[in-house]
């Protein structure tokens, strides 16, 4: 069963082949540098450059347009939580203006500060999302093992990065064939026959076999791994790694580039802090 989101083999975009190691530093580079700032003028060129990126991947749009509806309506669940907990907190991030556009008690609140802050916020979390997914349909579970093992994560952690993203596919076959053989035995599945409730109880009864064929996968593995002498040795190399070619070089130049800027921000911010946490246009 082929996985709309993980590859198993590269692809053949500019972004695919690029190697392990510069789409992991890449990405962990950028995700500072999302994390680092709350300033639309720094998140904008970004978001633009996500999505080009995964317009670029040549993704399966109908599967991902799920994704970004969950995450917009869970992101956006978060904003409206933030806001009852704290109608004033966009006081805080802006320097201590308040300009309050609705009321509707004393207590509960909407203001241009405020709406500001959480707009932001969610435009945040929309662009770690646009980046994760650049990378995630880039990489292949060889060559992220490969790109953690260059940033010094031990090699040991890498192959269990690998593998468990290697067989979510075949956990996902799984599934579907446990699925199949219980409507081939009378169980009813179909989502306009049967109460939700129903069909969650049914569910469950599918992830025990699942998960103990899971354990019987992961031991022949781990034997499998033993055998061949897998963890003697103190270093490792990748098959999935290639030279770098021009596309790396300029991404290598690109990501030193952002973390020289990203830890210049940071130091800047923390030897002289500015009077508002984040960049407001109407102060």
């Amino acid at each position: 069963m082929k996985s709309p989101l993980l590859n198993l083999i590269p692809g053949d975009t500019y972004i695919h082949k690029l190697t392990g190691k510069t789409k992991v530093r890449t990405f962990v580079i950028l995700l500072i540098y999302i994390i680092m700032s709350f300033d639309l003028r720094l998140l904008l060129p970004l978001f633009i450059a996500g999505i080009i990126g995964l317009v670029s991947l040549r993704p399966e749009w109908k599967t991902l347009r799920y994704f970004f509806i969950v995450v917009a309506a869970v992101n956006l669940l978060n904003i409206v939580l933030f806001w009852l907990v704290n109608p004033d907190i966009g006081t805080f991030w802006c320097g201590g203006s308040r300009t309050v556009l609705i009321s509707f008690t004393k207590k509960l609140f909407i203001s241009l500060e405020t709406l500001w802050y959480l707009s932001i916020r969610f435009f945040k979390m929309i662009t770690s999302f646009l980046i994760s997914m650049v990378f995630i349909l880039s990489i292949t579970p060889s060559e992220l093992a490969a790109g953690l093992y260059s940033i010094k994560v031990p090699y040991k952690i890498c192959t269990i990065f690998s593998i468990a993203f290697r067989y979510i596919p075949d956990i996902g076959r799984d599934y579907e064939n446990i699925k199949i053989s219980m409507q081939a035995r009378g169980v009813e599945l179909d989502p306009k026959k049967v109460p939700l409730i129903d069909r969650i109880k049914q569910n469950v009864l599918i992830l025990v076999p699942l998960i103990i064929t899971s354990f019987d996968r992961v031991g022949n593995i781990s034997n499998a791994m033993d055998l061949r002498g897998y963890g003697r040795g103190k270093t490792r190399t990748y098959y999935s790694e290639h030279e770098e070619g021009r596309a790396d070089k300029i991404f290598k130049v690109f990501y030193m580039g952002l973390l020289v800027f990203s830890a210049i921000w940071i130091v800047s911010r923390i030897i002289s802090p500015p009077p508002s946490k984040m960049w407001y246009p109407f102060s």
